[in-house]
């Protein structure tokens, strides 16, 4: 996946409309060298083809990627090589490192996610906690992950929280409001209690949220809607109880933490001659 338009602002960012000025006072202009992009630590990658379209941007033409996006990768392993202009090469390096790590880390705490809850049949999944402007890019680094998307914007479905159900006056009068507004949309709704799922369960929305419900109460949940419509936990999940929740049989985990708190996987750019 590759988003050249934010490629070009991030870039032009860098410059500011002026020039790498460490660059230019250091490198004479002439000089070629091969760069390798390499992980320095283990993980699931992802925004290689965002790291090679900001080499391209940079006017880099030898390019060559080892890897594919959703690959797990080993401390050292090479993933992108690139032959050329040097001041081009450190010019794309940050940006093209930032998109990379970022992404890749992103995917790499998902699959760790996917991983804590493997033999169960619940299934991880993102918010809208993203960074502004990167939310594509962001989801797409879940699903590289193993995991899988939520909504990806508010006009794609309903998602009735506590603040609209308030405003509305209720559960059940939020959710046929948004019913008879928008026949057709995939509605979402937050409860806080068991007592609001069974206002609920005549109505049969596509998903029902808990929010910070206990390993608990949602088996009761599940037990309480016996497969009429899905189930998402939300709130006071972490890795230690991770498994717990999905055992309930909950059939999504609402994890914000995979875009919001995602720590960069560590690659680096190292250079050498032709």
């Amino acid at each position: 996946m590759i988003d050249r338009e934010l490629i070009k602002r991030a870039l032009a960012e860098d410059l500011e409309g002026g020039q790498d000025v460490t660059s230019v006072a250091t490198i004479s202009g002439t000089e070629k060298v091969v760069a390798d992009f390499v992980a320095r630590n283990s993980g699931v990658i992802a925004g290689i083809e965002m790291a090679r379209a900001v080499l391209e941007e940079a006017g880099l033409t030898e390019i060559a990627v080892f890897v594919a996006d959703g690959a797990v990768v080993a401390k050292g392993t090479v993933l992108l090589t690139v032959r050329g202009d040097t001041r081009a090469i450190l010019l794309a390096e940050r940006t093209a490192l930032n998109f990379l790590g970022h992404l890749s880390g992103i995917a790499t705490l998902t699959r760790t996610w996917v991983d804590a809850i493997a033999g169960t049949n619940c299934v991880i999944r993102d918010t809208r906690k993203t960074t502004p402007g990167m939310r594509v890019l962001e989801k797409y680094a879940v699903r590289m992950g193993g995991g899988t998307n939520h909504r990806m914007n508010l006009s794609a479905a309903a998602l009735i929280k506590d603040n609209h159900i308030a405003a509305a006056g209720g559960v059940a009068e939020a959710f046929n409001r948004v019913r008879e507004m928008y026949p057709t949309k995939e509605i979402q709704i937050e409860v806080d209690t068991l007592d609001q799922l069974q206002e609920l369960i005549s109505l049969k929305p596509d998903c029902v949220l808990l929010d910070n419900m206990s390993p608990e109460l949602c088996a009761k949940a599940v037990a309480m809607v016996a497969g009429a419509f899905k189930l998402e936990a939300s709130g006071g999940i972490s890795l230690v109880n991770a498994l717990a929740y999905a055992q309930t049989g909950v059939d999504y985990l609402a994890i914000g933490a995979l875009t919001h708190s995602a720590p960069v996987l560590d690659i680096g750019l190292d250079l050498r001659a032709e």
